[in-house]
């Protein structure tokens, strides 16, 4: 991006990463989304007196599954501190989370076109807040989020621009999904970020007055309001102004950031260390099994894919958005002859209409089926295309469909070359353009068929037919 108003933005992103676990991180209350309000909590979640935590031991697993997808360092002894701070989404009046142990440090994310790596500093394990829904002019309470399981990514402020915001989320995301980590839907909150920004003096090494921009629900939101922030700081400077330190939030309707609180120091949260939750050890051989158990990374997917089917990078991008997708496309490509109309009609048809996350709701042998159809001339494309998404919505087999309504391509010289006959009866002035040397003519009268036949008649068949017919008027 370019420098604004003789100013550049220097940027850091937080991640908040709901894992992937059947019950919550301290207690066995479900962590599922989408349950009835306040119908999965408990006394240990709740922070009710007496009640005491026990870690779930895949919450720690898959932090650690975050931390090696990341190419952190793994720390082999860490402990769970209390955060202190008072809030209604937050009953027990404090959060478990990791302040000076988190069980990873470091790592990093590359960037798609720059190969620039963007630094992590730590991803840590800590449990989720409850949620505070505004209607009717009251503020309710949903304390099914409490105690859910998260992992906080935190970045180095080297993001140097939004569309950096957005490629390192994106990256991000792929990475944790391809781990196993967490199924990172950002529509359901499971994926959350927030964007850190300041700004400075063009080739400056001084970072300004730092701003956050707090839960933000989405990538492209996450990208825009970086853009937006950075352009209102600069302003502000540029008018010989000064930024003052707060917390923001983006306002998806207007498109600008707005101020939630300001905040003049640092909030004091009080950590002391967890007193209930003994201090955890990660043994050599554990961290080993976990790094030979990882599940196969979106590099090594793409490099497969080019390798094994010859596809090109920009069908391979949109193949390895998930293990999703990519893995019902491997399914499909195995049983086609043409694995690249194959993964055609997949990224057009297919992909568009899923929702984020979504399992593929078809038969990957459907897809290959349309795909075998096209690639053999039994249909045209935009007949594979309708298949594709009748196979899609309804589960209907393509080549049924297609036997079913006559949707074949027609080859048979008994039925085309009537059509010929007509096409050259109805249309003389093309007859005699052709005849003066006039050869686009030729293809008037090829489409002539065409369109009788709603698109079913086969190019090269009809072209022969046409063009001995036509060679007889010429002879005669």
């Amino acid at each position: 991006m370019a420098a604004y108003k003789g100013y550049e933005p220097v940027i850091g992103v937080e991640v908040h990463c709901e894992l992937k676990t059947a019950s919550k991180v301290f207690c066995g209350c479900s962590a599922a989304f989408g349950n009835v309000p306040n119908t999965a909590c408990c006394p240990v979640c709740m922070g009710l007196p007496g009640a005491l935590p026990q870690l779930n031991t895949e919450a720690v697993r898959l932090t650690v599954q975050a931390g090696v997808a990341l190419h952190c360092d793994i720390r082999r002894t860490a402990w769970f501190d209390r955060k202190n701070y008072f809030y209604p989404d937050l009953p027990k009046g404090y959060q478990i989370t990791q302040n000076d142990t988190p069980f990873c440090t470091g790592g990093y994310v590359t960037l798609y076109n720059k190969e620039k790596k963007i630094h992590l500093q730590r991803i840590h394990l800590e449990e989720d807040a409850g949620k505070l829904l505004h209607r009717d002019g009251m503020t309710c309470i949903d304390y099914n989020r409490c105690g859910v399981g998260l992992i906080e990514i935190v970045s180095e402020p080297e993001l140097s621009d939004p569309a950096e915001v957005r490629e390192y989320l994106t990256k991000l995301r792929q990475a944790l999904l391809f781990a196993g980590v967490s199924d990172c839907r950002m529509n359901e909150g499971s994926m959350r970020c927030e964007v850190n920004i300041s700004v400075r003096p063009v080739g400056s090494q001084t970072r300004g007055v730092r701003c956050e921009i707090k839960n933000i629900g989405s990538i492209q939101f996450a990208a825009k309001a970086a853009e937006e922030e950075f352009h209102r700081q600069a302003d502000i400077l540029a008018d010989g102004g000064v930024i003052e330190q707060e917390t923001r939030r983006f306002n998806e309707n207007t498109g600008r950031t707005e101020t939630m609180r300001k905040k003049e120091s640092a909030v004091d949260y009080r950590y002391f260390t967890e007193p209930n939750i003994p201090p955890v050890h990660l043994t050599e051989s554990y961290i080993a099994e976990i790094e030979r158990q990882m599940p196969k990374n979106a590099v090594s997917w793409k490099n497969s894919l080019k390798s094994d089917y010859g596809l090109p990078d920009e069908d391979v991008e949109q193949l390895i958005q998930s293990p999703n997708i990519v893995l019902f496309y491997e399914k499909a490509a195995s049983v086609s002859r043409y694995p690249k109309l194959t993964a055609n009609l997949y990224i057009g048809e297919v992909i568009p209409r899923l929702a984020e996350g979504e399992a593929v709701p078809m038969d990957p042998a459907h897809l290959a089926e349309a795909a075998n159809l096209l690639g053999d001339g039994d249909v045209n494309s935009t007949v594979a295309k309708q298949l594709t998404g009748r196979a899609l919505r309804e589960g209907t087999s393509p080549a049924a469909a297609a036997k079913a309504e006559g949707l074949f391509r027609i080859r048979d010289e008994a039925v085309l070359l009537p059509l010929v006959k007509d096409a050259i009866a109805a249309d003389p002035r093309s007859v005699g353009d052709f005849l003066k040397g006039k050869t686009a003519a030729r293809k008037r009268l090829l489409g002539w068929v065409i369109r009788q036949t709603g698109g079913r008649a086969d190019a090269a068949v009809t072209e022969d037919l046409l063009d001995r017919a036509l060679s007889e008027l010429q002879q005669n």
